[in-house]
């Protein structure tokens, strides 16, 4: 069974020389040669060997556990992921090759490595669900994606399941019951959700069928920062697409220094995430119906009781 790992460089450091190489790396103990190691007690010795100012165990377990992961789990055939600097952009490609060591590299410093055929188009993080971008924000260099069929199906390796083979579809009947509401509505619970996520001094500021900003919210990240965010919230037909001049219209609204998002019922157009994206100018999130799901059963005890009874839904968000 193919797995999925992903395989950092150094927050995109080194993304360029993976990608060059055609390989995925790691740099712990970067003169020792792993490949006759077969147990992750032998990394453990040389691990601490090598590393004697680490007289944690929880660190030392933690550091081992990554290296045991990148030399003995990672398989051919595998898919490996590594974002790239610009983190919107993931990097995929199938392990083609057992371990190397490949010390005194000039163009990298990471001397433990295995071979990987890439891709040629990387996957957009943001089309992914939820709870899939959450495990990519992971600490760790080296881990496992344990959301393994969606990351299958967003590299290409692998089919959706046909939705007429689901005897229910959990996504489209919550989508169903938030179409219930109408557009004042969706644009206050979309301020309510922005304040579950973290944001201060949410409100919503939109008039309906204004085209502008329905809602804003600043982003406080543990006082190290602080990002003004100002939203679009919208309804639209389930399987509808959002298009880029609609996309591009809420970026001509976020003055200087701002972000975006876009936050509906639908879908959006390739182009949309073009301009969503496009260098030198406000970057956008987007947030499609059924990452507005996911975001919903994350928080939803957060959301405000007259809007979860609103909705008529129960915790795991099904009908009541």
């Amino acid at each position: 069974m193919m797995n999925v790992w992903c395989v950092r460089a150094e927050f995109g450091t080194y993304t360029r020389q993976f990608l060059a190489g055609r390989y995925v790396a790691i740099g712990w103990m970067p003169t020792t040669d792993l490949s006759s190691v077969t147990t992750r007690e032998e990394i453990r010795q040389f691990y601490r060997v090598a590393h004697p100012e680490d007289t944690s165990n929880i660190v030392v377990g933690q550091q081992v556990g990554q290296i045991a992961r990148f030399r003995l789990d990672i398989a051919l055939g595998d898919l490996v992921i590594t974002p790239d600097a610009d983190t919107e952009l993931l990097h995929h490609g199938i392990v083609s090759g057992d371990y190397v060591f490949v010390p005194n590299d000039p163009a990298c410093p990471y001397p433990h490595r295995r071979l990987v055929k890439w891709a040629p188009t990387p996957i957009l993080r943001s089309g992914l669900s939820v709870p899939l971008q959450n495990t990519l924000r992971s600490a760790l260099t080296v881990f496992a994606i344990y959301q393994r069929d969606e990351a299958l199906v967003a590299a290409g390796h692998q089919k959706a399941a046909p939705s007429a083979t689901l005897p229910y579809d959990p996504y489209g009947a919550v989508l169903k019951q938030v179409l219930e509401l109408d557009e004042k509505e969706f644009e206050i619970l979309v301020g309510h959700l922005l304040t579950a996520l973290g944001f201060e001094g949410s409100e919503v500021t939109g008039r309906t069928g204004d085209g502008g900003v329905d809602a804003t919210g600043e982003l406080n990240v543990s006082n190290l920062a602080k990002v003004k965010i100002f939203v679009q919230a919208k309804r639209y037909k389930i399987g509808s697409k959002i298009t880029a001049s609609t996309v591009r219209q809420l970026r001509q609204a976020i003055p200087f220094g701002g972000q975006g998002a876009f936050i509906t019922t639908a879908d959006f157009q390739t182009g949309a995430l073009d301009v969503a994206l496009e260098a030198g100018f406000p970057r956008i999130g987007l947030i499609n119906g059924s990452q507005l799901v996911d975001l919903l059963i994350e928080h939803w005890g957060d959301i405000p009781q007259e809007f979860r009874d609103r909705l008529g839904l129960k915790p795991g968000l099904v009908r009541a």
